[in-house]
């Protein structure tokens, strides 16, 4: 190099010149596998996007007998004996049919304390 600044258009003139290879290292083998690379990555991701949002929601724990009967305590009366009953209609289906031929008999009360041990006993 020498300390004289060069022209301007000796330093354009100069950078004309400068030429890249046309095929680099490796040539149309390392630009397919490039290629490839990319796509994989690409679809990898697409998937990962689609696997979240396509998820579906995780269906809830089944409670057990007691603990549907403990959040049957803090109803009122008449909703706790329909619940109750319920619960019995659907695990004691015969059982059921047996109390509910007596539900509208004249003086034949239902008591709640005695239709919930009947459901405890199927728990």
């Amino acid at each position: 190099m020498t300390d004289r600044a060069l022209s301007e258009a000796a330093m354009l003139s100069s950078l004309r010149d400068i030429r890249l290879p046309a095929d680099a290292a490796g040539g149309v083998v390392a630009e397919l596998a490039l290629i490839v690379g990319l796509s994989a990555l690409a679809a990898l991701l697409v998937a990962g996007m689609l696997r979240l949002v396509s998820q579906r929601a995780r269906a809830p724990v089944p409670q057990t007998m007691t603990d549907r009967l403990a959040e049957l305590r803090g109803l009122r009366e008449g909703d706790r004996r329909v619940a109750l009953l319920h619960l019995l209609r659907s695990h004691a289906p015969d059982r059921y049919v047996e109390v509910a031929s007596n539900l509208y008999v004249p003086g034949n009360e239902l008591e709640n304390d005695a239709l919930e041990a009947e459901v405890a006993r199927l728990a």
